[in-house]
């Protein structure tokens, strides 16, 4: 390999400073992950599944991804000094399930029964197949018998000392005969959808939840008809509604309802407008909506979400419920009922995809889903031929109990109607209006007449309803409507005074009071002004190696030179290795690809797979050339099927394609750094690209033992302290506009301090329509229109109530015209 005397002593006298650091970080976290804590498996995927504290252990298993006979995950149990044993009979398979059964004190996890001495005890997959997706407490015999669920509509009941499973419903993939088969997302004969996740008991029926659909058009739209919510009485099922659901639960959480006959029952899940809670009491059910934070969840085929979860993380004398739905923590009142419906309240964002979470030793633990082997249907040309990690592999994340509170902003926003028919005086569906200093809602009504809509509150979730305000739409018309930061109201609804088609999306922001500067723990990343920095490509290696390779590099002056190969292992160090055969597949398959993007004067353009057309803000101008010669990573998917996108000083959450893609693109935080690669290891975020004059004391830093080569390790949530997002540009810039044509949708929405100046070079007058897009995808929604004179520039401060998406201008004139875009 090619490398040069004088690189190789400036990297390292840089790293010198860090080697008794590297060294001493064996066992250690890293933002609350520890690399030797990593479940791998030999699958297309490798999530967790379930996390349980249990006979003085925390006991959690991992799933692969379409494995109902068995597979190679295991059933792990961590002891309070974070030993992690490997329980060696373990069968593997796709469970999620897990559930305290008090009466014969056991645990069941996955296919595994424990009692309070940590035996374990096995259900065969020969005698119980199927993707065990739920556990719930039996409705006639509770001490003696659990329901199983599986995710293609398998149901039994199982003896609690024998473990006999009693055959209820035979599991889809026994009827069809597939086994591992990835793909499969057949539909169940039993009940709508194909994608089965919840399972509870209460009330007299057991509820089952399902949020994906069978057929190819679920794998790429995301907003067709999907999943069901469904119960039975012991005899027959009933669908309850035909939406995508996952988690089932009630107060009693993971040991069922305490008093099963009057507990309520709650549902999470979603359709492509917003989230859905329903809430089942006396009989009947009751649903809400609130706002998403995150799109990445979406999908019709329900592969993206996971399992979010309802769980009790306090103590048994004060419980405390957090729920996560949609990227977002939220904060649960216990006793949540329809006539009771007040308390959710948005806590922060975060980017991990967590499968399950408990409290344990006064911290809390997610178990999460980090890299999966097999990228699925999360495939796009920004990427370029880049390979999925060589094997899959998750971990778990302990954190303070605190950390629901302080991650990213809890800025979020969703839909009651999106171009639908609404009846006059019929009410939409409950909206949460609570929780957000900043909050609005854009009303657009498609009729030929104008329509009065009236929006009314429940001010203290009983029910009981009282006319916030009423505002008038014209025919074809929008409006956008603030509320006061003292508006009461748990609820909103919306009520219409006659029947049309209208569209109506509420959103809502917190005051991001993030720094525009990186915390400390980023200390010794490059600058994007630095003319040397030690960077590389990274690649999680297959084949059981399980340590991450990295051919590193030394760019100076634009050029890269080859430093040598590297392998960082489960103890976090980072040691050079001699393998041409490792080098060669990181440098083919994970070369950064050429204009991934394209960088103009005002703007980065992004074309997605399907040609739609994106604008996103500019940062520091050392980027543009930067991107050009292909030294920074632009996209890399580093939680499974979800994708970060680093482009021009910011990185955004970018969902799949078949979950909206770059229409709901989300920034995350701006910075100033020269990063050359990331990738997802052991549930760590590593990054590459340091800078030799910021040697400080940083113990996310890794030096190789020949100080010759560093990675950056953290989580990927820490992206959120590197500072709020920031940017600067538009889609026009001296461009010659068509009249009555729109511009590229340039993004707007998830910032604060926004200005605007227009200004045009026409000899007469132009007007000037300003368009706003809260959805992502449409619809469009004239927000202002504003006539400047010609050699003036209109200047504009928008307002924290104005929140959307996107923003478009149309010009009623051909001319040349320039719209400048600030964000602080």
């Amino acid at each position: 390999m090619r490398k040069t005397i004088l690189s190789a002593c400036l990297i390292g006298s840089l790293f010198a400073g860090y080697q008794a650091l590297a060294q001493s970080k064996t066992g250690k976290s890293y933002s609350g992950i520890y690399p030797h804590l990593a479940m791998y498996n030999n699958e297309g995927e490798c999530g967790t599944g379930a996390v349980v504290p249990w006979a003085g252990k925390l006991w959690a298993v991992t799933y692969g991804p379409h494995l109902p006979f068995g597979s190679s995950d295991k059933l792990y149990e961590i002891t309070p000094d974070l030993k992690q044993i490997v329980y060696t009979e373990s069968t593997g398979g796709t469970p999620a399930n897990r559930m305290i059964h008090p009466e014969s004190n056991q645990l069941f996890i996955g296919p595994y029964a424990i009692d309070a001495q940590g035996k374990v005890r096995v259900i065969p997959y020969k005698t119980m197949p199927g993707r065990h997706t739920g556990n719930a407490r039996h409705l006639t015999d509770p001490q003696g018998k659990i329901y199983y669920g599986t995710m293609e509509e398998g149901f039994y009941e199982v003896d609690v000392k024998t473990l006999e499973p009693k055959l209820l419903y035979e599991d889809g993939n026994v009827k069809t005969k597939k086994g591992a088969d990835e793909s499969n997302n057949h539909a169940g004969e039993l009940l709508p959808g194909a994608h089965g996740k919840g399972l509870y008991s209460g009330q007299g029926v057991l509820v089952y939840s399902n949020n994906g659909e069978p057929g190819p058009q679920a794998l790429k739209q995301f907003d067709i008809e999907s999943g069901s919510l469904s119960e039975w009485n012991g005899k027959d099922w009933k669908v309850v509604r035909r939406n995508q659901f996952v988690e089932v639960t009630g107060p009693g959480g993971i040991y069922g309802n305490k008093n099963p006959e009057t507990d309520p029952i709650w549902a999470t899940g979603w359709d492509h407008k917003s989230v859905l809670l329903g809430v089942r009491g006396a009989g009947s059910w009751q649903f809400y909506r609130l706002p998403k934070a995150s799109h990445s969840y979406d999908g019709a085929h329900g592969w993206n979400t996971e399992w979010p979860r309802i769980r009790d993380v306090g103590t048994a004398q004060k419980p405390d419920y957090l729920m996560t739905m949609h990227g977002l923590f939220w904060r649960f009142p216990g006793q949540f009922s329809a006539k009771n419906a007040a308390g959710i309240r948005p806590r922060s964002a975060y980017l991990k995809v967590i499968g399950d979470y408990t409290r344990w030793n006064d911290q809390l633990v997610f178990g999460c889903d980090d890299s999966a082997q097999k990228e699925f249907l999360n495939k796009r040309k920004a990427k370029g031929n880049i390979e999925g990690p060589g094997q899959s592999n998750s971990n778990l994340w302990f954190t303070s109990l605190n950390q629901p509170d302080q991650l990213g902003p809890n800025t979020a926003e969703g839909a009651v109607w999106l171009n639908e028919t609404v009846k006059a005086a019929e009410t939409s569906e409950p909206f949460l209006f609570a929780g957000w200093p900043n909050r609005s809602a854009w009303i657009q009504n498609n009729g030929d007449g104008a329509v009065s809509f009236t929006f009314e509150v429940d001010k203290t979730g009983n029910g009981n309803w009282a006319t916030l305000k009423t505002v008038s739409v014209g025919a074809k018309k929008a409006v956008n409507v603030e509320f006061a930061a003292d508006a009461p109201g748990e609820w909103i609804r919306i009520k219409p005074s006659q029947s049309t088609n209208a569209s109506a999306q509420f959103f809502y922001t917190t005051n991001d009071t993030r720094a525009t500067t990186p915390n400390s723990i980023f200390n010794g990343l490059s600058s994007v002004t630095s003319s040397k920095t030690s960077g590389g490509l990274i690649y999680g290696l297959g084949e059981n190696r399980r340590v991450l390779g990295m051919a590193a590099l030394d760019y100076s002056a634009g050029q890269a030179t080859e430093v040598g190969y590297y392998e960082l292992d489960g103890n976090m160090k980072l040691v050079r290795k001699e393998d041409e055969k490792a080098v060669s597949f990181i440098k083919s398959k994970f070369a950064i690809p050429q204009k991934a993007v394209t960088i103009d004067e005002s703007s980065v353009l992004v074309v997605d797979d399907k040609g739609r057309r994106w604008r996103l803000p500019l940062g520091n101008d050392a980027y543009t050339g930067l991107t050009n010669q292909a030294a920074l990573r632009i996209c890399r998917e580093v939680a499974t099927e979800r994708d970060l996108f680093n482009a021009h000083g910011t990185f955004y959450e970018l969902p799949a394609e078949n979950a909206d893609g770059y229409a709901k693109i989300r920034p995350v935080s701006s910075h100033n750094l020269r990063i050359n690669d990331y990738a997802s290891y052991r549930g760590l975020l590593i990054m590459t690209g340091l800078d030799p004059k910021l040697a400080t004391n940083n113990d996310h830093i890794v030096v190789s033992d020949d100080q010759k080569a560093a990675v950056w390790a953290g989580a990927i949530d820490d992206l959120w302290k590197l500072g709020k997002p920031t940017g600067h540009g538009g889609p026009w810039k001296n461009s010659k506009v068509q009249a009555n044509e729109p511009s590229d949708p340039y993004l707007i929405g998830f910032y604060d301090q926004r200005t605007l100046q227009l200004s045009h070079k026409a000899s007469s007058p132009v007007t000037f329509t300003i368009e706003a897009d809260p959805v992502g995808n449409g619809p469009w929604m004239t927000y202002k229109e504003v006539t400047v004179a010609p050699g003036q520039t209109f200047s504009y401060v928008f307002p924290k109530g104005f929140q959307a998406r996107w923003i478009r201008f149309k010009s009623n004139k051909d001319c040349e015209a320039t719209t400048f875009l600030q964000y602080r």
